[in-house]
C-alpha cells in the first residue's frame, strides 16, 4: 500500500480528535445556563468567535504548514486544545473566561486543522484519487463532531459538562503522540512521489513543491498576497458568498441550536445526541460518495443538488420535531447527514481549478466565510430563540438561505469538459505557480 494512505489514516486522527471539539457547545449550553446561571447570549458569544477563528486562523495555519512543515503546526494545535480543555474544566469561574478558552483558545487549535489542513495533506500526498482522499479526510472531521457525542452526553449527564471537555482533550492529546510520530510532510521525506504519480529521480519536481512556498515569502505574507489575489477573482467571491451560507446551515445550525432546540421540545440531550450520532455517520457516505463523484461530475451541479435537498429537509423540519425520536427524525437525520459535509470536496474541486497550486490556501479563505456565516448563525439563532422562545423561524430562515447558496453553487464553473484528471491539475499548477512568481 501507499505511504499516502497511512498519511491519510493519520491526518483523519487529528480531524477526528479536533473535530469532537466542535460540536459539544450545543451539547454543554444547556447544563452552562442551568448550573452556572449563564446567558445564551454569552455562551452564543463564545461560540461565534470561536466558528469565526475556526475559519479565520485556517489559511494562516496552511501557509504555515508549507513554510514549517504539517506535522510542527499539526501537533502544536492538538497540544493546545488538550491544554484549553484543562483550562477550561479547571479554571473557568465566569462566562468571561468561558469566551477566553472556548472563544479563543479552542478556536485557534480547531482552525488549525480543518479540511484546509486535510486539503494541504491529499494534495501533497495524491496525483490521482485525490477527490476520494478528500472525501475521506472530510468524513474523518465529521466522524469526530459527531460520531462520539452519544457517549459524550451520557459521561455528562451521570457527571457534569466538565466530563466532555476532558474527554476530547484526552483524544488530542492522543492525536498529538501519533502524529508526532507517524506524520510526514513531504512524499520526498520518505523517498516516493505522489500515490498515481510517476516515478520521478527528483523529488522536488513533484506537485507538491509547485507551491509558491518556494518563492521564500513569510507565512503572513504569503497568507495575505494569496488573499489579495483571491479578492480580485470574481470566483472566489462566488464560492466564499456560497460557502458563508453554507457554514450558516451547517456548523451555526446543527452544532449550536440543535441540542438546544430537542431541550424546548422535552428530548432528552442524550436522545438528541443520538440523532447528532446519526448525522455524522451518514456523513461518511456523503462525504466519500461526494469526493468520489466530484472525479466524475461537475462539481457545480453536485452543489446545487445538494443545497436544494438540505434546505427541503430544513424546512420540514419544524413539523416533525417531538419529544422522542421518531422515524422521520431519524430520516432528517440520515438526509442531512449525507448532505452536511458532501459540499466540501467539490468546493475544493472548484478551488483546484480557479487557483492550481494555491488551492489549499485559497479554499482557506474561502472557508473563513464558511465560519463566519456559522457564527453569524450561532448568535442569530440564540437571539431569535430568546425574543421568539422557539426555534421555527431559524430553521425556515436556513432553508431559504440552502436555496440561495444552490443557485450560488450553480453558477461556477464547468471543469469536466476540461480535462480534471492528473494531466490537467499538473499543467494548471505549472500555469499559476509561473503566474505567482
Amino acid at each position: 500500500m501507499h505511504p499516502a494512505w497511512r498519511m491519510a489514516a493519520v491526518a483523519a486522527a487529528a480531524l477526528m480528535a479536533t473535530g469532537s471539539y466542535t460540536t459539544i457547545a450545543g451539547l454543554i449550553t444547556e447544563p452552562l445556563v442551568a448550573t452556572r446561571d449563564w446567558s445564551r447570549g454569552d455562551i452564543g458569544i463564545a461560540v461565534a468567535i470561536n466558528m469565526v477563528l475556526y475559519g479565520a486562523v485556517a489559511p494562516f495555519s496552511a501557509a504555515l504548514m508549507d513554510r514549517y512543515g504539517i506535522r510542527k503546526i499539526a501537533v502544536f494545535a492538538l497540544v493546545l486544545l488538550a491544554g484549553s480543555s484543562t483550562l477550561l474544566v479547571t479554571a473557568t469561574p465566569s462566562a468571561r473566561w468561558f469566551i477566553v478558552w472556548w472563544g479563543f483558545l479552542v478556536g485557534v487549535g480547531t482552525g488549525s486543522i480543518t479540511m484546509v489542513f486535510g486539503a494541504t495533506v491529499a494534495n501533497r500526498w495524491f496525483a490521482d484519487r485525490i477527490g476520494l482522499a478528500t472525501g475521506i479526510l472530510t468524513s474523518a472531521s465529521v466522524v469526530g463532531q459527531f460520531a462520539i457525542l452519544p457517549l459524550l452526553s451520557t459521561l455528562m449527564s451521570q457527571t457534569d459538562w466538565r466530563a466532555p471537555i476532558t474527554v476530547c482533550g484526552a483524544l488530542a492529546a492522543g492525536a498529538a503522540a501519533l502524529t508526532f510520530f507517524a506524520l510526514r510532510d513531504r512524499p520526498s521525506d520518505l523517498g516516493v512521489t505522489r500515490n498515481g504519480s510517476n516515478p520521478d529521480p527528483d523529488p522536488d519536481r513533484d506537485l507538491e513543491a509547485r507551491s509558491t512556498t518556494a518563492s521564500g515569502q513569510s507565512a503572513l505574507a504569503r497568507t495575505l498576497h494569496m488573499l489579495r489575489n483571491c479578492v480580485r477573482n470574481p470566483a472566489f467571491w462566488l464560492l466564499s458568498f456560497m460557502f458563508f451560507l453554507c457554514g450558516a446551515t451547517t456548523n451555526g445550525l446543527l452544532w449550536s441550536h440543535f441540542t438546544p432546540a430537542a431541550h424546548d421540545h422535552g428530548m432528552a440531550a442524550t436522545a438528541a445526541s443520538s440523532l447528532l450520532a446519526l448525522v455524522g455517520i451518514a456523513n461518511i457516505l456523503g462525504t466519500v460518495s461526494a469526493g468520489w463523484l466530484s472525479d466524475r461530475m461537475e462539481p457545480r451541479v453536485l452543489l446545487a443538488g445538494f443545497f436544494l435537498v438540505r434546505g427541503s429537509t430544513l424546512a420540514v423540519l419544524p413539523l416533525i420535531f417531538t419529544s422522542q425520536v421518531n422515524p422521520s427524525l431519524v430520516g432528517f437525520a440520515i438526509m442531512f447527514g449525507i448532505l452536511d459535509v458532501a459540499t466540501v470536496p467539490p468546493t475544493i474541486a472548484l478551488c483546484r481549478h480557479y487557483f492550481g497550486a494555491d488551492s489549499a490556501l485559497a479554499f482557506g479563505w474561502v472557508n473563513v466565510a464558511h465560519q463566519i456565516g456559522a457564527g453569524a448563525m450561532a448568535v442569530t439563532g440564540s437571539l431569535i430563540r430568546e425574543s421568539a422562545g422557539v426555534y421555527t423561524s431559524v430553521w425556515i430562515l436556513s432553508a431559504f438561505l440552502c436555496v440561495a447558496a444552490a443557485t450560488m453553487g450553480g453558477m461556477s464553473a464547468k471543469i469536466h469538459n476540461k480535462n480534471m484528471g492528473r494531466k490537467w491539475l499538473v499543467t494548471t499548477t505549472i500555469t499559476n505557480s509561473d503566474r505567482s512568481r
